[in-house]
């Protein structure tokens, strides 16, 4: 059995920013000078991934394809855990044309002993995959995102597919249009989220689950800074390069935090989180630490 950390990107190769179907996206600033933004860009990718491998991950690259720009966000692709992934239902017209591309990818990975196994959520069910469905390892439940891009009624399919507890979480500003740009799970049992982005009540249901002490209020500054659309790895934390104090507080509770320039890809509303997707997670993991804590604790006293 492979038990690689890997990570999924996909290639920057027919990256740009075309069109707007978020309030971040920028056509006319990339249209400037659209050579220098597309050499931009593919630094800055390559500079995630670098970073990544640096880290101890495998990065799994997935091949672009011409009039699908946002394509390089494969968060959105797929929900993956356990060696199981259920594909994303896009929907926005521009990016619905990712759903085959990468079917055809992740077939390739069950092919290779990478994944056991490969569903595609139901036509016009729209759910955005780990963009809208982030794994909770500490507390082994999914906090799933909707309201704006995933459908309500996508929650307990996901729910069922995974058969694991959900935590459903209405996103009401277009800004923050999928739950990984406002909310992130940290390793600590943390959660660093931006407020405002959810409804008073999945406000109400953040704080109920999460303990005072580990929930961190993001700022507008940092939330538009895209601070929070992180990848967490153990206590590292690859992000957007974050604002003073957010990137204070966080190292205060021991994580140290890689800030890459993604400016480019800020600039059609995503960051480091959005540029990637872990194939490697695993409730089994986190089940098997919590035995080996017990055990611990019994011989230990």
């Amino acid at each position: 059995m492979d038990h690689a950390r890997r990570i999924v990107m996909s290639s920057p190769d027919h990256y740009e920013v075309c069109y707007s179907i978020n309030p971040w996206m920028k056509p006319d600033e990339w249209a400037a000078d659209p050579v220098a933004a597309g050499r931009t860009a593919r630094a800055q990718w390559s500079a995630l991934g670098d970073r990544l491998r640096g880290l101890g991950l495998t990065v799994e690259v997935v091949p672009a394809a011409p009039g699908l720009p946002d394509m390089v966000f494969p968060a959105n692709a797929a929900i993956v855990l356990d060696r199981r992934a259920l594909l994303a239902r896009f929907r926005c017209p521009e990016r619905q044309g990712e759903e085959a591309l990468f079917l055809a990818f992740f077939d390739q990975l069950k092919r290779r002993g990478v994944l056991d196994e490969v569903r595609q959520l139901p036509q016009g069910l729209f759910q955005e995959g780990a963009g809208d469905c982030i794994w909770d390892a500490r507390r082994q439940l999914f906090w799933v995102g909707y309201g704006q891009r995933s459908l309500a009624k996508s929650v307990d399919h996901v729910a069922s597919f995974f058969a694991r507890p959900v935590r459903r979480l209405e996103l009401v500003t277009p800004h923050f249009y999928h739950l990984d740009t406002c909310f992130c799970v940290l390793s600590g049992g943390e959660i660093l989220y931006y407020p405002p982005a959810l409804s008073p009540q999945s406000q109400a249901l953040v704080a109920a689950e999460v303990p005072a002490e580990l929930r961190i209020a993001a700022t507008a500054e940092e939330a538009a800074a895209f601070s929070l659309n992180a990848v967490n790895i153990g206590r590292d934390l690859v992000m957007a390069s974050p604002p003073p104090r957010l990137k204070a507080i966080l190292e205060a509770r021991g994580y140290h935090c890689h800030g890459v320039d993604l400016s480019s890809y800020m600039l059609s509303g995503g960051a480091a989180y959005c540029m990637t997707l872990r194939l490697d997670l695993s409730s089994r993991a986190a089940e098997d630490n919590a035995v080996a804590q017990d055990c611990q604790w019994t011989f230990g006293t």
